[in-house]
């Protein structure tokens, strides 16, 4: 009986760790996985307070949440599919600054920093940032990657 509960534990852990789909697809998108072998198992690349107001993700959305559902209802509106890298990217080039504290929701993502929360901000001077930025490719950077068929 216990090997058997043993076994059960362990085929259930893949799923029991598995990020959300979304989430693996935003860490992915905004390159947080590069230099990180095992990001997939690293809750803190990504953590839910990213869009979420609770650690534990769920309602309610921070600024920066809401702004990615608004980019969903708009999505919708115009009659697209609204598939979520589509939509993140969206969100990026508008340019917005979702918790209003001074750095376009682009410049956090490049300075891995919280664009739903005006407490998390870069260290680096928003001209310098920008600067940064741009050399590295800007929000092009954060296009989503063609889909490939099969």
């Amino acid at each position: 009986m216990a090997a058997s509960l043993v076994g059960l534990v362990i085929l259930s852990l893949p799923a029991a760790l598995a990020m959300p789909k979304y989430r693996s697809q935003a860490i992915q998108q905004f390159h947080y996985d590069e230099g990180n072998p095992l990001w997939e198992l690293d809750r803190r690349v990504m953590a839910c307070t990213y869009c979420h107001v609770n650690v534990g993700g769920g309602a309610p959305w921070n600024p920066f949440g809401e702004a990615i559902r608004a980019g969903f209802r708009a999505d919708a509106e115009a009659g697209q599919q609204g598939k979520f890298p589509d939509v993140l990217y969206a969100v990026l080039k508008a340019d917005g600054d979702a918790d209003g504290d001074g750095y376009p929701d682009a410049l956090e993502v490049f300075a891995h920093t919280l664009p739903g929360d005006a407490e998390s901000k870069p260290a680096t001077p928003l001209a310098d940032l920008k600067a940064e930025f741009a050399a590295a490719g800007g929000v092009a950077q954060y296009a989503p990657k063609a889909a490939t068929g099969r």
